[in-house]
């Protein structure tokens, strides 16, 4: 642990994110490998390996939660609500909640460079978390834990939620215009931390240009921007 600053120790960390996670540990390896950032552990033994696992693991339980709760809902519906729950800003939140950013252990210069703030790493972290939650405890475990933190996210948007891609989208094609286009036009800052500069364009207006952390952040950022000025109403 001497590389890493402002972190704690596998063991210091394991009770109290234990007592959130509802599980004790019978392998604390596969936890302190979760909240290991790669400028530590670097290969298998950081947490890239179990981000892929939760990933997977909690997007089922976020769609078996859907299509349980929301029996009238058509596939459309439900795969925007789907989207906006395993999103990374919903997932960095989550983080925040289990206090992940104290806990994340980095390198020297990445702490310098503000990964502990970063929602993307936050993000990654959460999934790498669950992850390891589900190779110790198993599929049901990690199920309460996914249904318990995630059903209060859930009951915030009683309609599905409806992105601003989404209803620029509707904008334009509700006028006989082509589908709005989206263009990369720059892209700055660290590699663990980029910013991405995204151009909207529907035909026939001036484009709107917007920054995010994720070209995903940006394109809906400039979006919004674009149907605000399209559509002031």
């Amino acid at each position: 642990m001497s590389g890493d600053r402002g972190s704690v120790a596998a063991s210091e960390a394991a009770g109290p994110l234990e007592t959130l996670l509802g599980h004790r540990f019978q392998d604390h390896r596969l936890l302190a490998q979760a909240l290991t950032h790669g400028s530590i552990g670097g290969g298998p033994r950081s947490y890239e390996r179990l981000e892929f696992l939760g990933d997977r693991v909690l997007s089922l339980v976020i769609a078996d939660m859907l299509f349980r709760r929301f029996r009238a809902e058509p596939e459309g519906s439900l795969a925007r609500r789907h989207t906006a729950l395993v999103r990374g800003e919903t997932l960095a939140r989550v983080a925040r909640d289990l206090d992940l950013p104290r806990l994340i252990r980095l390198s020297r210069g990445e702490e310098d460079l503000g990964g502990r703030d970063n929602p993307a790493l936050l993000a990654d972290v959460c999934e790498a978390v669950l992850g390891a939650l589900y190779m110790d405890a198993g599929y049901e475990a990690t199920r309460r834990f996914i249904v318990e933190r995630w059903t209060p996210l859930m009951d915030e948007d009683p309609a599905p939620p409806k992105d601003a891609k989404t209803s620029l989208q509707e904008w334009a094609q509700g006028r006989g215009l082509p589908l709005p286009a989206y263009e990369t036009v720059a892209t700055a800052g660290p590699a663990h931390a980029p910013t991405f500069t995204v151009a909207a364009r529907v035909e026939g207006h001036e484009p709107a240009t917007a920054e995010g952390s994720s070209k995903r952040q940006a394109e809906q950022k400039a979006a919004a921007l674009l149907l605000g000025r399209l559509d002031p109403s």
